[in-house]
């Protein structure tokens, strides 16, 4: 198989090939263009451009699918991996959230079960997040968590998950102010799974220390967090000034307004990643809705997810993760080949996927061609997995994931 188009990072245009699931050539493609080359300049519509495929590490549902309902299925699993490759996301992490230790239990046999079930699925999870239960438990930074289900760490529950998801979860969120959460976090880290810092208020010495026991991320770092801080010192400038985190933001326009993300991102110079944190709510119309998520919730005409008893706490995204990319570039002045790093290249790297977000020779060949438009919208023109397309515009809806 080939694709060509104009690479996000160095512009130059060029053909890739692609064998058995893998990259096997970059070849440069003629600067003059030709109707093998494909459709350079794209008319009024511009140029086609060619990029990893996007990877997305928080993710609880999509498209009237949750991941976090009383009983997640196989069958929510596969349509929300469905709905986000029509959206050029090619690997994600399903986000189980805070609950009961029977619901995460649950949940993680049922992710784990439909990869064993469907090659596709497999392909596009290469892990899983537990966001919680191991959260703060105050108002404001526990977000839309129910506080009747935050613990303390529990080496013993998460190895049962752990058994559960079949050695898939690979991602945990975790305050580091919860009583045992340092040796927690360190055991994880000994294990293989990657430790991010969220939903906390803790303070710099906490955070300092489970930086120390191995935690390298920060959950939608400026979510998550009270309304109103301290001017200096606080939790999130720490998290900003520790340059062994890499940074998690939401770029939806609503979790972090333009002047916080543009001096965030500066802050954490090429240490940062956007996440979509989308929840099943996301193409939908808008309306009130009933959720584990955030319990009762409002989607706004805008596309802001908010709580309803407390309109200031989000419960989420209703968003892509293509839409960050928009965002980052006309909010906060990102370049394309910056904002598509933080959704290709810096994800991968965080998580040790070495085999994703390259375009190199050798990888896996999961790609993602688009237009940008006006706006800096980023029109998807097509999904590739595996070296297989799995959702184009022209109507080749190749997606296997209920197959």
């Amino acid at each position: 198989m080939r694709w060509t188009g104009r690479r996000y990072d160095t512009g130059e245009r060029v053909h890739i090939e692609a064998e058995e699931g893998l990259i096997r050539a970059v070849l440069p493609a003629s600067a003059a263009g030709s109707e093998e080359d494909g459709d350079w300049e794209g008319g009024s519509n511009g140029e086609i451009w060619l990029s990893p495929g996007l990877i997305d590490l928080q993710v609880n549902g999509f498209s009237g699918f949750d991941l976090n309902g009383d009983v997640t299925t196989e069958h929510d699993i596969a349509e929300v991996a469905r709905a986000l490759f029509r959206h050029g996301v090619t690997s994600f992490c399903p986000t189980v959230i805070t609950g009961s230790a029977a619901r995460i239990r649950q949940a993680m046999r049922a992710i784990r079960a439909a990869c064993e079930n469907n090659a596709l699925l497999a392909e596009a999870i290469p892990g899983i997040h537990l966001e919680g239960p191991y959260l703060s438990g105050e108002d404001g930074p526990r977000g839309a968590h129910d506080r009747a289900h935050i613990r303390d760490p529990d080496a013993a529950e998460f190895a049962d998950w752990q058994q559960a998801a079949g050695g898939k979860i690979a991602l945990c969120t975790v305050a580091p102010e919860k009583e045992g959460a340092v040796p927690f976090i360190r055991q994880l880290c000994a294990s293989g799974v990657k430790v991010s810092i969220g939903h906390t208020m803790a303070s710099a010495e906490q955070l300092s220390a489970a930086v120390a026991a191995g935690a390298t991320l920060s959950t939608h770092l400026g979510n998550g967090a009270h309304p109103v801080l301290p001017r200096h010192p606080n939790y999130i400038w720490e998290q900003l000034a520790e340059d062994g985190l890499t940074a998690m933001f939401i770029a939806d326009g609503h979790h972090l307004g333009a002047s916080a993300l543009k001096s965030m991102i500066r802050a954490k110079q090429d240490r940062f990643i956007f996440v979509s944190d989308s929840v099943m709510f996301g193409g939908m119309p808008p309306g009130r809705y009933r959720s584990v998520i955030g319990q009762e919730v409002e989607l706004l005409p805008d596309g802001r997810l908010q709580t309803a008893a407390d309109p200031r706490i989000l419960a989420g995204s209703a968003q892509p993760l293509v839409n960050g990319i928009a965002n980052a570039m006309k909010l906060a002045g990102v370049s394309l080949a910056d904002a598509i790093d933080a959704v290709t290249k810096r994800p991968a790297e965080a998580m040790g996927w070495r085999q994703l977000g390259s375009l190199r020779v050798g990888a896996r060949a999961n790609l993602t061609l688009f237009r940008v438009e006006a706006g800096n919208r980023i029109r998807v023109l097509e999904t590739i997995v595996g070296g297989k397309t799995v959702w184009s515009e022209e109507g080749c809806d190749n997606d296997k994931s209920n197959g």
